[in-house]
């Protein structure tokens, strides 16, 4: 069953040579998969905060992390002692600022996480984010904004998207077919992305946990399979059916860095994850009669992961007292409901209620297994108002609250399961978004919102592997969010967006480290707290221009600032103060080049001061028009072979190289 993938690629390339008749289509919004999307501003269609599949294939951003790192105000960031890809939206990480596919949660429910390297992007049609003021209709805990992957929709008869490849290290296989026909489709969609090792840089230096070449233990191997089935009766009525299944399993390279500060120096992590694996199926609608309509989503998605840790780097025994495999069983049972009406053409009233109920099992081989559960509820309503052809004005407030049913405490010592305390929480979210239209395609948008996040699960009651104390008395942590948008597609071949923001939060929940000593080990422990108020504030701006008929730019910069108001001494980490991303194109058909660069400046990597340095990085890959059906594409990727981190003590890839032949097709 693993080589799904590869026995689909092969059917698909021989129903292209069947068909003679098919005739390409190049990348457009078609294939969006309208129901998937939670809410569309009249005004801003043309936001640049999208990223359509055509960028991710261009750039060849295989994940969603690294594709979502193409965004202004959007940071990449390694978890290196879990391995785990990361984003941050303007400071706000993802718990903050969650996840969504085709406007359904999702998240690890025990610590409100998902590692965004197991995500791939060769079933999306878009990656859409919302940055602040985020809509109350999403749900609970977007305090930050929210990310929503869509997926695709067929639009012909047969709609054909595939192609496969060679990387440096692995491979990677990937097949959309879709079919529409009269008042029904189908989606379907496999893929496998694997890679056996990443290189190093020749210029890193060789630690003790380290040698150079090849990365130790960073293999992965991602592959899943989903489809999706539609009714669409007439113009006003969707419904779809889907089910979703993905495997992956990963190994997490050693710290090889120099902050003798860092556990991790004195004592490595030989982890591996045999298993992190996630399977969904869900039910969406949207109905509409007269001035009202009606939209569902019921959901239940399933998280399945294996963690071994070993003794050494030969990762064959576990005799230590560090060494274990651990085991999750996590599920998400879950429904929104949105209803609307419409007053008239100029407003509408929207309601959306959502209820999900959180289930995480946990246990270590040889021990019993421990269940924490919580509910969360919630109520929102917005009002839309067009005032006229230049102003737009939504507000919108929500009610949200979580109840801790189960949390068992498990003594490793005398075997006995008791309870934690219960945490239950209240919030309420509120929210306005004032937009002006100076002129068609141009416009200035005002929000500001108070928006909530709640504790998590892992936040309350994690030992941390015995490095951390829980801490059952979490509040949930609440900011205000001020931000001015300027976009202007207005101008002919110049594309313009510019933001500046600001973001005050309480009750922040941050680790703090060193807080006790473990009298048992001398280890110095850590803890989740509410320590006090926090301000976030930045700059954003992106330019695109087409300079001439083949020739194409863009450059985007971020700014962002994060400052501890309380306790200025403990540090936010792994974000960026300075970001600029930057890329050209050109096109002499039937060829194509694109170069891209990137600059990160330093980052926090502990909140007490360890960092990773700034780096540049260049790309550049070409691609070739074989034929109406085929494109070639390949490239390389860092390079000038710049050793660079994005956590300290863990080196990121150092040169790579890639080939692949995609095809596409769609027969009306």
């Amino acid at each position: 069953m693993r080589r799904l993938p590869f026995l689909i690629l092969p059917a698909v390339l021989v129903m292209v040579f069947s068909f003679s008749g098919l005739a390409q289509t190049g990348p457009d919004s078609s294939r969006v998969f309208t129901l998937g999307q939670v809410t569309i501003t009249p005004q801003r269609k043309d936001t640049l905060d999208r990223i359509g599949y055509r960028e991710t294939q261009q750039f060849q951003r295989l994940t969603v992390a690294t594709a979502l790192n193409l965004m202004p105000g959007v940071a990449q960031s390694n978890v290196g002692p879990r391995n785990e890809s990361m984003i941050y939206v303007r400071g706000f990480d993802l718990r903050r600022t969650p996840l969504f596919i085709d406007g359904i949660p999702v998240y690890v429910p025990y610590d409100g996480y998902v590692d965004l390297a197991r995500f791939t992007t060769f079933n999306l049609s878009q990656i859409t984010v919302e940055k602040g003021g985020a809509s109350v209709l999403y749900g609970p805990n977007t305090m930050g904004g929210v990310i929503n992957l869509v997926t695709a929709k067929p639009e012909g008869k047969l709609d054909v998207y595939g192609g496969g490849g060679w990387l440096t290290g692995g491979h990677e296989e990937f097949v959309n077919v879709g079919s529409r026909l009269n008042h029904f489709y189908i989606q379907a969609d496999a893929s496998r992305y694997e890679r056996d090792y990443f290189n190093l840089s020749h210029s890193f230096t060789p630690t003790r946990t380290q040698g150079s070449g090849d990365r130790g233990n960073s293999y992965n191997d991602d592959w899943r399979y989903g489809v999706k089935l539609g009714f669409t009766p007439n113009a006003n009525n969707e419904y779809a059916i889907g089910f979703n299944h993905q495997d992956g399993t990963k190994g997490t390279p050693v710290y090889a860095g120099s902050d003798t500060l860092n556990s991790l120096f004195k004592s490595p992590r030989y982890w591996k994850w045999p298993k992190w694996n996630k399977q969904d199926l869900y039910f969406l609608s949207n109905t509409k009669w007269g001035k009202d309509y009606f939209k569902s989503r019921l959901y239940y998605d399933q998280f399945i992961n294996t963690l071994q840790s070993f003794d050494n780097a030969t990762y064959t025994t576990q005799t230590r007292p560090y060494a274990f495999t651990s085991y999750y069983n996590d599920y998400t049972l879950g429904a929104n409901v949105e209803y609307g009406h419409s007053f008239s053409t100029a407003n509408i009233l929207k309601m959306a209620v959502h209820f999900k109920n959180d289930v995480h099992r946990e246990n270590n081989a040889g021990q019993p297994v421990r269940k924490m559960s919580d509910d969360t509820y919630s109520i929102g309503i917005t009002d839309e108002h067009t005032f006229d052809t230049h102003w737009y004005l939504q507000g919108g407030a929500s009610f949200n609250t979580r109840q801790s049913l189960e949390a068992q405490n498990y003594n490793s010592k005398t075997g006995a399961i008791t309870n934690f305390p219960s945490n239950d929480n209240n919030a309420v979210d509120v929210q306005a978004k004032l937009i002006y239209t100076l002129q068609p395609r141009q416009t200035f948008e005002f929000n500001v919102s108070r928006m909530t996040r709640f504790a998590t699960i892992k936040d309350r009651y994690s030992y941390s592997l015995g490095t951390a104390l829980p801490n059952p008395g979490l509040h949930a942590e609440d900011a205000v969010n001020l931000g001015l948008n300027y976009t202007d597609v207005s101008i002919r071949k110049l594309k313009l967006q510019g933001s500046i923001f600001y973001s005050l939060i309480d009750h922040v929940i941050q680790s703090v480290n060193n807080v006790a000593i473990d009298t048992t080990t001398d280890q110095e422990l850590s803890q989740e707290q509410n320590t006090g108020r926090a301000a976030f504030y930045g700059a954003e701006a992106a330019v695109t221009y087409d300079i001439l008929q083949d020739l194409k730019a863009g450059v985007n910069y971020s700014f962002i600032k994060r400052r501890n108001l309380d306790n200025p001494s403990l540090l936010f980490t792994d974000v960026p103060e300075h970001k600029v991303f930057a890329w050209a194109q050109y096109t002499v058909s039937p060829l194509t080049l694109l170069l891209s660069g990137e600059y990160d400046a330093s980052r926090f990597s502990t909140s007490y001061g360890a960092q990773a340095p700034s780096f540049f990085l260049a790309n550049a890959s070409a691609f070739v028009r074989i034929d109406r059906w085929f494109t070639l594409q390949g490239g390389v990727n860092n390079v000038f072979d710049r050793n660079y981190m994005l956590t300290e003590g863990y080196p990121e890839q150092g040169r790579n190289y890639f080939a692949k032949l995609i095809v596409h097709y769609q027969h009306r």
